[in-house]
């Protein structure tokens, strides 16, 4: 296999392996443990819970981002 083409895929199968364990850890504790549903009030495991997935979510984007930044050498048009 080509260099150029082996790079691409592993950043490809860097981001998705990426997102889906953001994905799993997400549900796990956002179904499993309760945090992401209100009852009658909002508890302190609901913030806690959409607080944690805005900032996650924020740094996923800038390691993908960071992965997929440099050039890839002898990926060709």
């Amino acid at each position: 296999m080509e260099p150029g083409i082996k790079e691409f895929f592993k950043r490809l199968s860097a981001s998705i392996g990426l997102f889906i364990i953001w994905m799993t850890v997400n549900m796990v504790t956002g179904i499993k443990y309760g945090c992401a549903f209100f009852e009658d009030k909002i508890r302190w495991g609901n913030f806690v819970f959409y607080t944690w997935i805005l900032v996650s979510f924020t740094a996923l984007i800038f390691i993908n981002i960071k992965i997929w930044k440099k050039p890839i050498e002898h990926l060709h048009d």
